[in-house]
């Protein structure tokens, strides 16, 4: 049992399927994704954002391919980046095949939208040949017309109903390397159709609340729906859609995995609102702080508290602290034990240097213990 069960979650049991080099499904890490906004074509455009969202530790990245031209870039644009790429593909199944052919590692497509069954064979044996997975995405906001009659608006079940349709055109096709979203811009219209789905079928989800909004109201609606899902164990891969920059997707996204303890990177700043006891300029020197150490990606914990209340406590549980302290002097705690004062003048560079030298030092004690594995 563990030591604190009540942190504990149980991701649902699922198939694993890859795009590219990167699992999803079946207990590998819950995988962050985002979508350029440039127009595909535009090569040099594209391949720089897709690096910015590598930066900020995109693990899988979607392009839109609404054209040929769009769809043959992908050859261009594979060749300079790390991360797979999504080719999202609406209607046109030529578009799904040159995309394979151009080097996509993963269609995002619905098979029943796309014409006749000999075109989905075409598709199918495209995605076979050039080592293709895809991703069924159902979206409430496009449901076919049939469903809408049948159910009278969206609703859980008719996406779950129209996933598993489009599921079936595949798996008549011998194809199941598949993972299934059914997304919608309503925290709880999606978040009931994910549980639907979750029960329905063990492919891998891809977890998204769509045209969740702007940066600040977006983030809120998929914090609360993703983390809704993942607290109960639903989610394979996930995309935070914000009316932001793709790799402001990105950080969200591994925000909200780092708050359910599911997937660590970078520095994770604990830190108070800040009040009258603050002994020092909290709010501003968090600020500074995460823009000074965006840089790292060594996962580690940080407290910043400005008074004795509360911050010895959260120093105990991380790996460096400072609280703050009368006549400006303060308490830095490494390994949570107080270990020296400081002034506040210093506060800034004092935590950057000794947090550098932290993410040094776990870097080494972990290229030491691979390369002890490596030996054995």
């Amino acid at each position: 049992m563990s030591v604190r069960p009540y942190r504990d979650i149980h991701r649902r049991p699922s198939r694993r399927v890859n795009v590219g080099s990167v699992p999803v499904g079946d207990g590998a890490p819950i995988t962050v994704q985002t979508m350029t906004n440039t127009l595909t074509a535009d090569v040099e455009a594209t391949v720089a954002q897709i690096q910015r969202c590598e930066a900020a530790g995109a693990d899988i990245v979607r392009v839109s391919c609404p054209d040929e031209d769009s769809a043959r870039a992908l050859k261009q644009i594979t060749a300079q980046v790390s991360v797979p790429i999504v080719a999202d593909i609406h209607f046109h199944y030529k578009r799904a095949i040159e995309a394979a052919e151009n080097g996509a590692a993963c269609l995002r497509i619905n098979p029943g939208n796309i014409g006749s069954a000999a075109r989905v064979r075409e598709v199918v044996q495209a995605a076979k040949d050039h080592g293709c997975s895809m991703r069924i995405g159902v979206n409430a906001g496009s449901l076919e017309k049939h469903l809408l009659e049948k159910y009278g608006e969206p609703c859980p079940e008719a996406m779950v109903e129209s996933a598993l349709d489009h599921a079936k055109i595949l798996e008549d096709n011998d194809f199941r390397d598949f993972k299934i979203s059914v997304k919608a811009s309503d925290v709880f219209l999606a978040t009931a159709a994910y549980q639907g789905l979750a029960d329905a079928c063990d492919y891998p989800l891809h977890l998204g609340v769509t045209e969740a909004g702007a940066q600040r109201v977006g983030t809120v609606k998929s914090s609360i729906g993703l983390g809704m899902l993942l607290w109960s164990g639903i989610g394979d891969t996930i995309r935070v859609s914000l009316s932001a920059a793709p790799e402001e997707e990105v950080k969200v996204g591994f925000d909200i995995l780092k708050s359910l303890n599911l997937r660590h990177r970078g520095v994770n700043v604990i830190s108070c609102p800040s009040c009258a006891r603050q002994q020092f300029d909290v709010i501003e020197n968090v600020r500074v702080l995460e823009e000074r150490l965006a840089h790292i990606t060594t996962p580690m914990t940080v407290s910043v508290i400005g008074c004795v209340v509360n911050g010895p406590g959260e120093a105990r549980e991380t790996d460096i602290g400072i609280t703050g302290g009368g006549n400006g002097t303060h308490m830095v705690y490494i390994a949570g034990q107080p270990d020296h004062r400081l002034k506040s003048k210093d506060v800034v560079d004092h935590m950057v240097e000794l947090i550098e030298k932290k993410a040094a030092e776990i870097e080494a004690e972990q290229a030491a213990a691979d390369a002890g594995v490596a030996a054995e």
